[in-house]
Order: structure tokens, then C-alpha cells, then sequence
């Protein structure tokens, strides 16, 4: 059976298709009322599907919003992806999602696609690598911009769209001045690769406010931004600082990410040590999963959901101002049973 065209509707209606076309596709130039229902109820009565590309032209809008993140599968990129979905579906917007795997070729090719499907906006939500690789997307978005396309950055801003940046460097310093605060002296930092500048600014931070106090860490490994990551990781630190079951007083140990410090919890467990007797942890994120861990993590807790609706809002905003706006997100310390010193 042949699919139903515009200008079968428009037949069944009695109206011209260009009519037909103005009341399925959205246009804003509608006729009457009378005629708008009659070619309603053809197109329903007939089956008819309209055209996403004809409506988006006669819209000037597609009503989508791409977003591209690094890691659907974690919890943090879960969670914004939730916030802007939340706040699209208030504003009437379908979310196209591309997970990269952390692969910069795929992010571009993602923008790419985005932009060749007319997308309303674009989210990339992740942590920037400065250098070339920003410079691509540069004149990817170039022309994109010039018809009116939104970009926003959920992390470090880029010179060609608005950003919503977590505090990274300030909440992770906070977070050493409350384990300072706690009694802790001994200290030890699993990062994360560095060439990222999230884990860069969370290490920097802490070491930065650990050095106010006249203390460096002990050792510093890195691993990548995973479970994996951290548990690899954590079995390297334990070894260098000869860790062992009930033996003085144990190094708190800042993991960049909680999926990391996860891990991290993981390796010790298999290793015979315990958290906190043995060795303490916090980590950075407050991803909802922790819920679930025991013992409780000590971490810097972000709004993710708010921070992905506020994106979207960021993108759909009408605003000349906004779409070169520059905000932060601040993060606020929770301390645990991770971090616990015996006393």
C-alpha cells in the first residue's frame, strides 16, 4: 500500500496542499480555524505521517537537542543526561545522545551529525583537552552559530558557546581543608589522566590546600577516569606505601572521581585491607550509586541533574548575553564513614 502523501490530505480536506502544508508542518501563517480542523481530521482519518524535515523548515526548528557526553554508562554523565532530558521535555524538545568513549575523533564526528540534522542546540557535557582538537570544533560550530545554532559546555568553557563549569579546583581544596579539619596528616592522591583538565584542576586544588598546611602527599598515582581506573591504581598505591592490615595510622587517599575511588575500595578489600581502619578515602562527584556502598564515601557532592537542566536552559534562552555566559557550579563537601579516623 502506497503511503499517504500531503496532497491526498489535501484533496480529502478540499484545500490547497500549500494550505495543508502551513497546518501539519506548524507553520505560523495558519488559516481559519474551520479549515485548520478539516485538514486535521483528513490527515487522521487517512493515516497521514508528517514530514520531521517539512515541519522543521516551515518551524524554522527542528526541536532537537543534541548532546554529546563522554560516558553514558557513568554515573555522573547519567545523571546530567537526566537533567537535560528533564528540562527538554518542559520545553516541548526531543535529546539526541552520543556517548564517545573519551574519543575526540567521535565527539567531532557527533557535532558534525548534530549540525547536519539542523539540531536547535548542542550540549557537550566532559572535560575539555586544550589544542587542536578544540580548535576543530571551533570551525565545526563556526558556521553553525551563524544560523542561530545554541552550543553549551557542561565543564571548561570554549571560546564559541556558554558554559556551566563545576568548581572543581575550589570544592576539591575545600575538601582537603575539611579533611585537615577531620585530624588527617598523611595523605595520597589517585588522579586521573592528564591530559584532562577536570582531573587536573581536582588534583591541583587539593594539593594546593593541603600545601596552606605544610603537608604534600605521600604518593601520587593515576589511572583512567573508571572502575578500572582506580582499582588498578589503588593496588599500585597500597604497594608503594606497603600498606597492611591494622598498622598505624592510615593515609587518606583523594580519588579525582567516585567511580574511581569505587574501585579503589574494591582492590583494597581484595588486598585484606578495610576503610577506613586500614586506609581512608573520599572522592568527588556524589554520583547517585553511593547510596548503595559501604562504607559510606566521603566526596564533594555537584548538583548533576540541576547542572544538565540548566544547560538546556543556557541553550533555548533568547538571550544574546547568555549564549556567552560563563557560570559556575559549586560543589559542597560531605564527609563519611571513608574518612573516619578512629580516635
Amino acid at each position: 500500500m502506497a503511503a499517504v502523501r500531503l496532497q491526498d490530505v489535501a484533496a480529502a480536506a478540499g484545500v490547497s496542499q500549500a494550505t495543508a502544508s502551513r497546518v501539519l508542518n506548524g507553520s505560523s501563517r495558519v488559516p481559519g480555524e474551520g479549515v485548520a480542523d478539516r485538514v486535521r481530521a483528513a490527515a487522521a482519518d487517512l493515516g497521514y505521517v508528517p514530514n520531521a524535515q517539512a515541519q522543521a523548515l516551515a518551524r524554522s526548528s527542528t526541536g532537537v537537542i543534541g548532546l554529546v557526553v563522554h560516558d553514558v554508562a557513568d554515573p555522573y554523565f547519567s545523571s546530567i543526561v537526566r537533567g537535560v532530558q528533564n528540562e527538554a521535555r518542559a520545553a516541548g524538545k526531543l535529546v539526541l545522545l552520543a556517548s564517545t568513549e573519551r574519543d575526540f575523533d567521535i565527539e567531532r564526528q557527533s557535532v558534525s551529525t548534530f549540525i547536519s540534522h539542523r539540531a536547535d542546540a548542542i550540549i557537550l557535557a566532559g572535560s575539555r583537552q586544550s589544542g587542536d582538537l578544540d580548535r576543530d570544533l571551533e570551525k565545526e560550530f563556526a558556521a553553525y552559530r551563524k544560523n542561530d545554532g545554541k552550543v553549551v559546555v557542561i565543564g571548561q568553557p570554549l571560546p564559541f558557546g556558554a558554559a556551566v563549569e563545576p568548581e572543581n579546583f575550589a570544592a576539591s581544596a575545600q575538601l582537603a581543608e575539611a579533611l585537615v579539619g577531620e585530624g588527617h596528616r598523611r595523605f595520597a592522591v589517585i588522579g586521573g589522566p592528564g591530559n584532562i583538565r577536570t582531573s587536573v584542576d581536582r588534583r591541583n586544588g587539593f594539593v594546593d590546600a593541603l600545601a596552606r598546611h605544610g603537608l604534600t602527599p605521600e604518593i601520587e598515582v593515576a589511572g583512567d577516569f573508571s572502575r578500572d581506573g582506580g582499582y588498578s591504581a589503588a593496588r599500585r598505591l597500597a604497594a608503594a606505601l606497603e600498606l597492611q592490615p591494622s598498622h598505624g595510622t592510615p593515609p587518606c587517599v583523594f580519588a579525582v572521581t567516585d567511580v574511581m575511588a569505587i574501585g579503589a575500595i574494591a582492590a583494597w578489600r581484595g588486598l585484606g585491607l578495610q576503610v577506613p581502619t586500614d586506609v581512608c578515602v573520599a572522592g568527588f562527584d556524589d554520583i547517585p550509586t553511593l547510596r548503595d556502598h559501604f562504607p559510606s564515601l566521603t566526596t564533594v557532592a555537584l548538583s548533576l541533574v540541576e547542572i544538565g537542566e540548566r544547560a538546556v536552559q543556557l541553550a533555548l534562552s533568547d538571550s544574546a548575553a547568555s549564549q556567552s555566559l560563563h557560570e559556575y557550579a559549586p560543589g559542597t563537601v560531605v564527609l563519611r564513614a571513608s574518612s573516619a579516623l578512629s580516635r
